[in-house]
């Protein structure tokens, strides 16, 4: 096999439509969701050997995945205008290379980033599940809300806990942010001196903006993904038969659901 050869087929597995490609991809999904699980979860526990060796199996893993995705790529030099591929960075430095005290579980944390930025595997889930097609809008928003939340947790753990002693551990942090986020504010934790203050201010906006956006599509009623072959109108209601924009009769697919 030549290099053309070889790179042909690592192309076809990240970008091609074929069954290989497309199993491929959900692996590649299903890893991504199993190392942001990893990242939370090990962010709560001391450090032992056997985490080290994770972090080691994980960052290999996905040093691969990311060399992989710039010799598939035919503009290997764009992929580093994407934030995505610069949270990868981050994550294999972090999970490879011995950093102070617990700044590793922050920066790991924007390994979430991948899962909403692959707009194919996004694509793919529109074509092949019938749950994503009708709740895209409530699973998009559950998971910026997520990610918002858990990045924020790691921001308050590490500019807090060697100095605020009610930030303990993640937990704490955590709690704090969605308590900030609600706009509860028990009050029980508290993070003081201007830069506190200013991450307090970032969560509660942009987190309450986040919030009422999941709050929106759960209560809105579900449209479906179907581009007016007229106007190119992408959105409609699920039983709509014309389109609200330019009034073109609609044929969308009824898979028998009501």
């Amino acid at each position: 096999m030549t290099l053309h050869d070889f790179r042909a087929a690592v192309r076809e597995l990240y970008e091609g439509a074929s069954p290989r490609g497309v199993a491929f991809r959900y692996g590649l999904l299903a890893f991504d969701i199993v190392t942001v699980v990893f990242i939370i979860g090990t962010s709560f526990l001391p450090p032992n050997d056997l985490i080290e060796m994770l972090d080691t199996l994980f960052g290999a893993l996905i040093l691969i995945d990311f060399a992989a995705r710039l010799y598939a790529s035919r503009r290997p030099l764009r992929e580093f205008g994407r934030l995505a591929t610069w949270a990868d960075i981050v994550a294999i430095v972090s999970f490879l290379a011995p950093l102070p005290g617990e700044a590793g579980g922050f920066l790991r944390i924007l390994r979430t980033l991948r899962l909403l930025r692959d707009y194919q595997m996004l694509n793919r889930l529109r074509t092949d599940s019938s749950f994503f097609r009708r709740h895209e809008e409530v699973v998009i928003a559950v998971a910026n809300l997520a990610v918002f939340i858990f990045v924020m947790t790691g921001l308050v753990y590490e500019t807090q806990h060697f100095r605020n002693p009610q930030i303990a551990n993640y937990a704490d942090a955590l709690y704090f942010t969605v308590t900030a986020l609600t706009t509860t504010g028990f009050g029980d934790i508290t993070l003081p001196g201007t830069p506190g203050r200013l991450i307090t201010v970032v969560i509660m906006i942009f987190g309450v903006t986040l919030f009422f956006n999941l709050a929106r599509a759960l209560i809105t009623p579900n449209k479906v993904r179907f581009p007016c072959p007229t106007c190119g109108l992408q959105r409609h209601d699920a039983d709509a038969v014309h389109c609200k924009a330019c009034g073109n009769v609609l044929n969308i697919p009824d898979e028998g659901l009501t």
